[in-house]
């Protein structure tokens, strides 16, 4: 959700409703960080965290930039806005955001698109912060366990947004496990918490994957549709909209898969966006905000999961409520089969 959409708004009433907020700094800068971390620390004194994305070692071949920028000229002329510089995001100040967070410590820190050094996760854990990484296989969960990582962020396939992948692998683009089934192959490989996320929207599904081995639950596209979400209007409509049936993982909006609903800018362009993040995110970046002024989804990457049809529009407290009575429900249910535990 590191497109506006976890603004400290949502965040502070996630967390006030005793859940647990997040701020997304992947595209801000250190500055920018830093002070939502304080707009969301005068909002609320509950604990809260904030996601990082890894800087990439290795940007794509040029010539296959060019190429597809020129693939998007018809785009630019029916937006009326020219493509974004693909090397505008070489230094992404991952280092200046890790100085803020280490003087200004916050409770949670995790990570994407890769696993920080041990070095960097014990400077976090003796600052007081507590570490969590995204993984999509029992591989990169047991990389994460052994750089000294707090707790792994189990991602199955259904994930809206960009799949957390350590290395961006064009040849296993869609191969994802499902999270149930990643959840129980990872619980058996490591002994750090783990988190599930992906698909996740109904307090049922967070009892699921608590039996299947998880610690705790992320809700993604559950929040977007919220009062406090900093999504576009047009994308929280999106949603629950059935001209868009089904979601799909593209490159065709960053360079790096991602699922988001199916429109027509995934349709024509995603099965030749080349892999080159965050290139062609940055190149892209002008054509996304120009669809989104014109009030047209079909050119907007419209991230989802794919159980975005259960989208809630409610406010943040109250989904967070009515998350919790699902749970104690599901539980209650539970316990009440032969042999059942209210767990």
């Amino acid at each position: 959700m590191a497109g506006g959409v976890s603004v400290p708004q949502l965040a502070a009433a996630v967390s006030g409703a005793g859940g647990l907020g997040f701020l997304a700094a992947g595209y801000k800068t250190a500055d920018g960080m830093y002070q939502e971390i304080k707009q969301l620390r005068g909002a609320t004194n509950r604990p809260f965290g904030v996601n990082l994305f890894m800087p990439q070692p290795e940007y794509a071949d040029p010539a296959t930039v060019e190429v597809y920028a020129n693939q998007l000229a018809g785009e630019s002329a029916w937006y009326e806005t020219k493509l974004g510089d693909p090397d505008s995001g070489r230094d992404d100040g991952y280092d200046a955001k890790l100085a803020v967070l280490l003087d200004n410590p916050v409770p949670i820190v995790s990570f994407h698109f890769g696993c920080p050094t041990r070095e960097v996760l014990d400077s976090l854990a003796r600052a007081g912060t507590f570490t969590m990484v995204t993984a999509t296989t029992v591989e990169e969960a047991q990389a994460v366990q052994r750089a000294g990582a707090d707790a792994v962020i189990v991602q199955g396939v259904e994930a809206g947004g960009h799949q957390g992948t350590h290395r961006d692998n064009p040849e296993t683009d869609g191969a994802g496990i499902g999270l149930l089934s990643l959840i129980a192959q990872v619980r058996e490989a490591v002994q750090i918490p783990i988190v599930a996320a992906g698909g996740i929207m109904r307090g049922g599904q967070i009892v699921g994957a608590l039996a299947a081995g998880a610690t705790a639950a992320q809700l993604g596209t559950a929040f977007l549709a919220t009062h406090e979400s900093g999504a576009n209007a047009l994308h929280k409509q999106a949603l629950t909209n059935p001209l868009f049936v089904r979601t799909e993982l593209t490159r065709a909006f960053s360079g790096r898969p991602a699922r988001g609903l199916v429109n027509r800018f995934l349709r024509e362009h995603g099965p030749y966006a080349p892999a080159a993040y965050p290139q062609i995110h940055h190149l892209t970046s002008g054509l996304r905000k120009a669809a989104a002024k014109a009030g047209d989804a079909q050119g907007m990457a419209l991230w989802a999961g794919q159980g975005h049809r259960l989208a809630r529009d409610l406010p943040a407290q109250q989904l967070v409520e009515v998350l919790a009575d699902e749970i104690a429900e599901a539980k209650a249910a539970l316990a009440a089969l032969p042999g059942g535990s209210a767990g």
